[in-house]
């Protein structure tokens, strides 16, 4: 007899503006939402996850995913668990599931998720989940033109928000560095925290000027300054870099453990950045954080241009390992600002009480 029932639908979301990224802009974002419940119980109680690789970035963004996961929806039927070892190379199949066993056996959810009414998974029993306590985030500054940055860059700033991270390596670097250096005339480090993302937008032998310049504006953080499969030169870069370096897509398809501790030992960077959806899911994305913290490394964890399914969970999932391991504490005891800001990026999200006041993420 079959432990569960999983049904997938497919759902496409379209984005208030254009998301400008390294691998191009993107209009609409796919999802695979996978649907569980247990045989004889009754047909509106179940558990819901999103599966969401990402086009060109996710290590399972594969022609027939829709197919590979219902291969593996079928094993979870008959075994009652993840097969985490076979799914290794599907993080966000993982994440998906995981979510959706999480939602059945924590908060069976009495309406359907496809009928346009607000609900609220509860995955985790965190203050966060209660509506005690709200995630600190840091405010996105899409890719763009210059006069388009700025006008995004000052929004965030108005709205609240102590730390901003700018998406940079779309335009001419010397306007990149103008923006910032608007930012510093205005407010100290102190005031705000800047961080900044090249997804390997220079090259090896720019890079080190480039970090150069940036450090000059008391930068927190850049984000995979070269691209990504160049583990020697990015050691070298990490161990003589003015300004902190954090991993991003260096960690994608990286998915046993074994390959992790190498990785980590080879490059030794100031920072990892954690996305369940492509990283392990919250299985892996745990093993990434305590082999980080091991080495004395820093992390965070943000979303992937999830909908508010997946996004619920990423953040309750965040705030669950931050009361019970402190990840993301801070030298002043305050919690690390998080990547968790996407939530209200599309005109159709499924509606759920996940809102933004000032730089804090709430579940009210």
């Amino acid at each position: 007899m079959k432990r569960y029932t999983i049904t997938i639908s497919e759902r496409t979301f379209h984005f208030k503006q254009p998301a400008g990224t390294s691998r191009g802009i993107y209009l609409t974002r796919h999802s695979w939402f996978v649907t569980i419940r247990k045989p004889g119980d009754e047909g509106d109680l179940y558990g819901v996850g999103e599966c969401a690789p990402l086009p060109k970035l996710s290590c399972d963004d594969i022609p027939d995913y829709g197919e590979v996961l219902r291969k593996f929806c079928d094993q979870v039927e008959d075994m009652g668990f993840i097969p985490y070892d076979d799914m290794a190379d599907y993080p966000s199949m993982v994440f998906g599931l995981e979510t959706a066993l999480r939602h059945l056996n924590h908060s069976p959810a009495p309406s359907s998720f496809d009928d346009n009414q607000s609900f609220c998974p509860i995955l985790f029993d965190t203050a966060f989940s209660k509506g005690e306590y709200g995630i600190p985030i840091n405010g996105l500054v899409w890719m763009g033109n210059y006069e388009e940055m700025l006008s995004r860059l000052e929004e965030k700033m108005a709205a609240g928000f102590h730390c901003v991270k700018l998406k940079i390596g779309a335009i001419d670097f010397q306007k990149e560095l103008d923006l910032i250096r608007r930012i510093r005339r205005r407010f100290s480090p102190e005031q705000i925290e800047i961080r900044v993302d090249a997804n390997g937008a220079f090259s090896y032998e720019e890079a080190p000027e480039r970090l150069r310049q940036l450090a000059e504006y008391n930068l927190h953080s850049i984000e995979q300054p070269i691209r990504q499969g160049q583990w020697e030169r990015m050691a070298t870069l990490c161990e003589n870099t003015p300004l902190p370096i954090a991993l991003d897509e260096e960690l994608i398809g990286v998915n046993r453990q074994e390959e992790k501790i190498r990785l980590l030992d080879t490059i030794n960077p100031q920072y990892i950045i954690l996305k369940p959806s492509l990283h392990g899911g919250m299985a892996g994305t745990t093993e990434w954080l305590r082999l980080a913290v091991k080495r004395g490394i820093g992390c965070w964890i943000t979303s992937a241009l999830e909908s508010n399914i997946g996004l619920n969970a990423i953040a309750q999932y965040t705030a669950h390992i931050q009361e019970l391991f402190g990840f993301f504490t801070m030298d002043d005891g305050s919690m690390r600002p998080q990547g968790l800001g996407t939530g209200q990026l599309f005109t159709d999200n499924i509606p759920m009480p996940i809102e933004i006041a000032g730089d804090r993420l709430w579940l009210r």
